[in-house]
């Protein structure tokens, strides 16, 4: 009797794999791109310098509701997400409208205006004493574009249940992984980074994927960004959406740290009621069914 052979498969490469998230992400941005969620956005600011009177206490709470959509400026521009705030703390935010129509409406923009205009709006509401406009559950799927990866460094690690955002354990599995999933972590390299800093000096960004080697698919992004005065921790997490038959955010959480003066602000957002969008040229506004 002849003797049989068992031939197990070879795990892909590192490169194999980046390339099949590049595969991913780009036709993760083109679907996504005709959905828009409802995102429950919590920030809470405080202070954990001992000199201040107010150690330890809160200085401030916000709590918005907002539509959150991927847009793209111009045919040259990358994916962006804009932020639709439409309640703050409970109140309606009056001119809603007007801003929509401004944004997407008014031809005379330049994309480049477009794009400031836009990111100024998602970040209008934002609480604290950290100006920051990349605090979005899919900014870091930038990187994993084909365009972009030779940006930085990649590396497959060991790691297997990544922390959260402010840095304990996850307790409600949004951040749970298996065995199964590749963890990559990533430096950026590249001069003129993604990020920059208010002077307009780049601040480099590292963190990790968590990754479906074989598909490509992303479950988990880590980023994070440092500077001598500040670290800042951004979080999320993807599920399905049988729905959509997709992967959407779900949840993201964050963390911003004054290293000298001992400010804290940590954020939690949620994700839900997914549905299409169209823009509706002739009533002048934006259509979300």
């Amino acid at each position: 009797m002849a003797a049989s052979v068992v031939v197990r498969a070879q795990p892909p490469t590192l490169d194999v794999v980046l390339s099949r998230a590049a595969t991913y992400v780009s036709d993760f941005h083109r679907r996504l791109s005709g959905i828009v969620a409802e995102e429950r956005y919590v920030q809470d600011w405080k202070t954990t310098d001992t000199r201040s009177p107010r150690a330890g206490g809160v200085l401030g709470h916000r709590e918005l509701k907002s539509d959150l959509l991927l847009v793209k400026p111009g045919p040259d521009a990358a994916w962006m997400e804009f932020r639709d705030v439409f309640e703050v703390d409970g109140q309606p935010v009056r001119d809603r409208s007007e801003r929509l129509t401004k944004l997407f409406l008014d031809p005379s923009p330049s994309t480049d205006a477009q794009i400031r205009q836009i990111l100024e709006e998602s970040a209008r509401y934002n609480l604290g004493d950290v100006q920051r406009n990349v605090n979005g559950p899919v900014f870091p799927l930038l990187f994993l574009e084909r365009v972009n990866q030779y940006r930085f460094k990649f590396k497959r690690t060991t790691d297997r249940i990544p922390r959260a955002a402010a840095g304990e354990a996850p307790q409600d599995g949004a951040f749970r992984t298996s065995v199964e999933i590749w963890a990559i972590s990533y430096d950026e390299k590249e001069a003129a980074t993604f990020i920059r800093t208010t002077e307009g000096k780049d601040l480099p960004v590292h963190g990790r994927f968590w990754i479906d080697p074989a598909s490509g698919r992303v479950l988990m992004s880590e980023l994070i960004a440092e500077t001598r005065v500040l670290r800042a921790t951004i979080d999320a997490s993807y599920q399905s959406e049988p729905l959509l038959g997709l992967l959407v955010p779900v949840e993201m959480r964050e963390r911003y740290e004054g290293r000298r003066n001992g400010s804290r602000i940590d954020a939690v957002a949620t994700y839900g009621r997914f549905r299409q969008f169209q823009v509706n040229v002739n009533e002048r506004f934006l259509i979300k069914k």
